[in-house]
């Protein structure tokens, strides 16, 4: 039994989703997202992230976790932002001693839907059949880290 933390990360918005599989069916175990308001400095941004990831990873205990790599932005500033939120993190997995993977949004794409150039809408719809998920996950950085979970466990021999 493989159990895998996704993740896309970012400053404001950190969603997570745990699935595990077994005899080769994927289920959802939770989902959600850290927040982090922009008024606040951005080290404690960086250490709220850390801190609940941290302790999310101690109360799931995944054995795998998979990061969505960061893509091209034009906004060089969100870049960066997403970026240091994405190094807290990577550490986090780190420190946990786990199998931490990275994929970039093609590759997540693939990986859930067959098609590497398929839509926002087509990844969280093939999301929520492949998870038997009533609805699709809010918001869209919730869907988003449980297609990169998906796509990890896929990636898991």
């Amino acid at each position: 039994m493989s159990v895998m933390l996704g993740i896309d990360p970012g400053l404001a918005i950190t969603g997570f989703g745990f699935v595990e599989q077994v005899a080769g069916t994927l289920k959802p175990i939770t989902w959600g997202a850290i927040t982090t308001p922009a008024n606040t400095p951005l080290g404690e941004r960086l250490a709220t992230v850390y801190a609940d990831l941290t302790s999310l990873i101690q109360r799931y205990q995944p054995t795998h976790m998979a990061v969505e790599s960061l893509f091209f932005n034009t906004n060089v500033r969100t870049a960066f932002l997403v970026g240091q939120a994405r190094g807290v993190v990577l550490l986090a997995g780190q420190q946990a001693g786990l199998s931490v993977a990275d994929y970039t949004p093609l590759q997540v794409k693939q990986g859930v839907t067959g098609y590497g150039s398929a839509d926002k809408k087509q990844v969280q719809y093939m999301v929520k059949h492949l998870l038997g998920l009533s609805e699709i996950p809010k918001p869209d950085d919730v869907a988003d880290a449980l297609a990169v979970a998906v796509c990890g466990l896929t990636a898991v021999k």
